[in-house]
């Protein structure tokens, strides 16, 4: 039994060292390079194995992990100077009810960073995207007095890193900003607004880093194509100076200035045409006949029932200032025009009402205190007469006092004049010859006679005045 079992131990020993030369024998096989022979060549010579060969990373090339990019180039040293440039893509939005205004644009930084210099025998330049703008030292510009900004991220993010052989460094962004605007309405819709885009360091005051335009006003550019709706883009110019807090000191801020003038037309066709038409509607009812209730009173109803809806529309797409705009002068003014009207016939109807009182009494009492007439005619004689009369009937008047006149109907063809005669005390030769003592009444009132002409000339001569100082 020892010597099987001798035997069955000196077994497995040799298993297993075939095994283990396989194993070795398979490993120098995988580890070994693959070489091709070329043809011409001896199988002696080595071929040179290019995965071997490393390349520099760009960390170690700008030498990014030798440096701390938290702080700013020359620290505790004079302050770093960022030039800065914008190239205006597009002015998307004016918005007058929250006075703002949507700008994409593309912001340029230009700056010096030792730190980033790096060996090169062509001087070329070196450009990455946004994931190494989060490893190295950017000037943390923003926007003053914007609501909303971010940067387009289609398809990856619109940022651009140019890095020179001597340490400049180019940061380029493509950004749409929201940002504040204020506005004067008080000429609207006859106005000029000037909008302003203001940048300025967060942290960095203007000891540690100086903002200036890189090429003075040529630092802003703009594309000819870009056109508003309502505006007509008039100017864009840069400034700068400097800006103060309290708490932290003073900043370098930029400014991007540009002047919008605002399309009249829109305005003339939704606006002052429609106002202008509705106060001349209301001149109608001046030529309408004044017991015509009905037509004149809805017809005034109406064009103020217009008027206010206007002047609701074009409120609605204002903000609520607090003082008086140019369209706002137009459209009251109009709308009083409209409201007289309405007090005009008012007027008239009231005064005729008072009068016809007044004219019928009158004949009531006539007909009371008519004496007997002495010279053949038994009793007052009335007389009807359809605008034209003899010389007979005009002389057998003389003797008689002047009596109640009653208007007749409107219906009537022709004007009519109702005489009533009674019997005077003073002698016929005191009596003047023909119609001069009689009181004609018509249907056209007089105060409908004035307005049709007041009305119309107030009117023109305020659209004079109007245009001659806003325009």
């Amino acid at each position: 039994m020892p010597g099987y079992a001798r035997l069955l131990l000196v077994l497995l020993c040799l298993i297993v060292l075939a095994e283990c030369r396989r194993h070795k024998s398979r490993r120098k096989r995988w580890s070994a390079p693959a070489e091709t022979h070329k043809p011409g060549t001896p199988l002696s010579k080595k071929v040179a194995d290019g995965t071997k060969s490393r390349k520099v990373k760009t960390s170690h090339l700008l030498r990014i992990d030798d440096h701390d990019f938290t702080m700013r180039p020359a620290f505790a040293g004079p302050a770093v100077p960022v030039g800065v440039d914008v190239q205006v893509e597009s002015l998307d939005s004016i918005s007058e009810v929250d006075m703002d205004f949507t700008m994409t644009l593309y912001l340029r930084h230009y700056w010096k960073d030792e730190r980033l210099a790096f060996p090169s025998s062509t001087n070329k330049s070196m450009t990455f995207d946004g994931r190494l703008v989060k490893k190295i030292w950017v000037p943390d510009v923003f926007f003053v007095h914007s609501k909303r900004s971010f940067i387009h991220d289609t398809t990856t993010d619109n940022i651009m890193l140019r890095v020179f052989p001597d340490g400049h460094v180019l940061y380029s962004l493509r950004v749409t900003v929201t940002a504040a605007c204020n506005m004067d309405f008080s000429r609207f819709p006859l106005d000029s607004q000037t909008c302003t885009l203001e940048l300025e360091s967060y942290a960095y005051t203007d000891e540690d880093l100086m903002l200036y335009w890189k090429s003075g006003d040529e630092s802003l550019s703009t594309d000819d194509r870009i056109s508003l709706s309502q505006f007509l883009i008039q100017k864009f110019h840069t400034t700068s100076r400097l800006a103060f807090y309290s708490s932290t000191g003073w900043y370098n801020r930029l400014y991007i200035n540009f002047t919008l003038r605002r399309h009249i037309f829109f305005f003339l066709l939704q606006t002052y045409f429609p106002a202008t038409l509705m106060v001349m509607l209301s001149w109608v009812s001046f030529w309408i006949d004044r017991r015509a209730v009905p037509a004149r009173v809805s017809l005034g109803i109406t064009t103020v029932l217009t008027m206010s809806t206007i002047i609701t529309g074009v409120n609605a797409s204002m903000p609520r200032v607090s003082y008086i705009k140019a369209v706002d002068i137009y459209l009251w003014v109009s709308f009083v025009f409209v409201f007289l009207s309405v007090l005009e016939y008012a007027a008239v109807n009231y005064l005729t009402t008072v009068r016809d009182g007044k004219d019928r009494k009158l004949r009531e009492k006539a007909r009371q205190q008519t004496l007997p007439c002495t010279c053949g005619m038994s009793h007052a004689r009335t007389m009807m007469m359809d605008g034209t009369y003899s010389e007979a009937d005009a002389n057998s008047l003389a003797g008689y006092t002047r009596g109640s006149i009653a208007p007749e109907d409107s219906s009537e063809k022709q004007e009519r004049m109702v005489v009533h005669l009674s019997l005077d005390n003073e002698p016929t030769g005191t009596k003047k010859k023909g119609i001069r003592g009689f009181r004609i009444i018509q249907n056209t009132h007089a105060i409908d006679t004035y307005s049709r002409m007041i009305f119309p000339g107030a009117y023109i001569l305020f659209n004079l005045v109007y245009w001659c100082v806003y325009c």
